[in-house]
């Protein structure tokens, strides 16, 4: 199923919103055309539909940019206390974005129409846009959550082993020695995954680190690609390949890293970067400037 959403995926997360913000926006005009026409009948339906629609648009453009920024600053339990003052900074500049963008929208809009639209007292309307606005900002990062995490639980989530308890009377191991910049030095072969855990629609099953072909950034996550399916690992691109060989995994690109073992060809760009491509039928881009790690 999720193979088959996948060519769709953007159509279908773009659609939504349109469905749901427009949805809203003529909600929203006729409930505010009709409280206007009990106090002033003389009020035209396009006023109160370049407010709605206005508000609408603006708040569309911003979804992705929303969704940006909580990629850059997750919420998550591990991380909410260091990023929950980035998202207060986030809605005031929301609601900032919002406001301004809207303003000028309706005042293009009165003006064709031989009218003015004037905003009076400036701080006043500013507080009264964010205490609606920090509401959806709030209800814009729970429909992403809830989206994630169901293509979360059809795709399926990896993680690594949890460690084997020590045996009785065992000495503790030593933590690693730090590097010279203070992290933790890499694991040693020994130390290295061999299988990672993978949890997909209440099943549980194990998959080796020799059968991923190549690895993807994909914001908090890395996606890994083995025998022709992805599941998601929680973690950086370059901290996921600390974790493996270097002799077999490398990174080709920004985004990319490749099992060396499971490439079938080379093929080289005019601009000096390669596609490659795997055994899988897969194609991994491969940007110049790595093109040294593949000798």
């Amino acid at each position: 199923m999720l193979a088959r959403y996948q060519p769709w995926r953007r159509r279908a997360e773009i659609g939504f919103w349109i469905v749901v913000l427009l949805g809203q926006a003529l909600f929203n005009t006729v409930v505010s055309w009709l409280d206007l026409q009990r106090a002033t009948p003389d009020v035209p339906l396009w006023q109160p539909a370049t407010w709605e629609l206005s508000s609408t648009l603006v708040i569309g453009a911003l979804i992705p940019a929303l969704a940006a920024f909580e990629r850059r600053f997750p919420l998550r339990w591990d991380s909410w206390r260091a990023s929950l003052p980035w998202h207060l900074l986030g809605s005031l500049a929301y609601c900032a974005a919002h406001v301004g963008a809207m303003v000028l929208l309706r005042k293009a809009v009165y003006a064709l129409a031989g009218s003015a639209y004037v905003v009076r007292d400036w701080p006043t309307a500013f507080g009264y846009e964010y205490l609606k606005d920090v509401r959806t900002y709030l209800m814009i990062l729970v429909a992403i959550w809830s989206y994630r995490l169901v293509l979360l639980r059809l795709q399926g989530e990896a993680r690594l082993l949890d460690a084997p308890e020590p045996a009785a009377g065992a000495q503790p191991l030593e933590p690693p020695a730090a590097d010279d910049a203070g992290l933790p030095a890499p694991p040693t072969s020994t130390e290295r995954p061999e299988r990672f855990l993978v949890r997909k629609l209440r099943k549980e099953f194990l998959i080796a680190a020799a059968d991923i072909a190549w690895v993807q950034a994909q914001g908090n996550y890395v996606g890994l690609h083995v025998n022709g399916h992805d599941y998601l690992l929680r973690s950086t691109l370059a901290e996921f390949l600390r974790q493996l060989d270097p002799a077999r995994f490398v990174q080709v690109h920004r985004s990319y890293a490749v099992n060396l073992d499971r490439i079938a060809e080379i093929e080289p760009q005019p601009s000096g970067d390669a596609r490659l491509k795997m055994k899988d039928g897969s194609v991994v881009p491969c940007s110049r400037r790595y093109r040294d790690a593949l000798a």
